[in-house]
């Protein structure tokens, strides 16, 4: 009963379920599965993990729905327990959420520890869309295809608030591509 009514209350965490079909019944799998479909348009997300723990993080993704976690940092290595490549590579593997790094959209230790005003990061993000980001077209044209294939997929790196993070100029590049007419959201 108590699975029933949480699968009921909250559709994702039955996406995953080995007792899904055991629990409920033919009309409750039918209204799930109708609240997991809603989730089945293309759409590029974007999110940061800075103040959220793993649990919220990765309960993010399943609630969007993301099939492919793109890690977009040039050096995917955290201080915070979880974030490192391997860690959260294992941890969306266990999800049934693939993990791709794209380090070639990154941008470089040099070039972010020098950030404090918000100057400091509109002369930083300036500068990735002028030297950066025409170089990296065919890793754009890389993601594109991954969204195409997957089509919720999620572009990741460290800042909480999308427009203090490249992977909101990233994205937007993206969106630009010929074939994209898409929706980008960023979580």
């Amino acid at each position: 009963d108590l699975l029933r009514e949480l699968y009921e209350q909250y559709p994702y965490y039955a996406q995953r379920s080995k007792l899904f079909d055991e629990v409920l019944d033919d009309e409750a799998k039918q209204r799930i599965k109708q609240c997991q479909n809603e989730e089945s348009g293309i759409v590029l997300f974007t999110i940061g993990y800075e103040g959220r723990s793993l649990e919220n993080y990765l309960n993010m993704l399943i609630r969007n729905g993301i099939k492919i976690l793109v890690d977009v940092r040039n050096n995917p290595m955290s201080m915070k327990p979880g974030f490192s490549k391997s860690q959260l590579q294992t941890y969306c593997e266990s999800l049934g959420i693939g993990y791709i790094h794209i380090p070639e959209v990154g941008i470089v230790s040099e070039l972010r520890k020098n950030l404090k005003s918000q100057e400091d990061y509109e002369e930083l993000f300036a500068a990735y869309r002028r030297e950066i980001l025409p170089t990296t077209v065919s890793f754009q044209q890389r993601i594109l295809n991954i969204l195409l294939r997957y089509h919720r997929i999620a572009l990741t790196c460290f800042e909480a608030e999308s427009q203090r993070c490249h992977r909101s100029h990233l994205a937007d590049a993206i969106s630009k591509l010929p074939e994209f007419s898409y929706e980008v959201v960023h979580l």
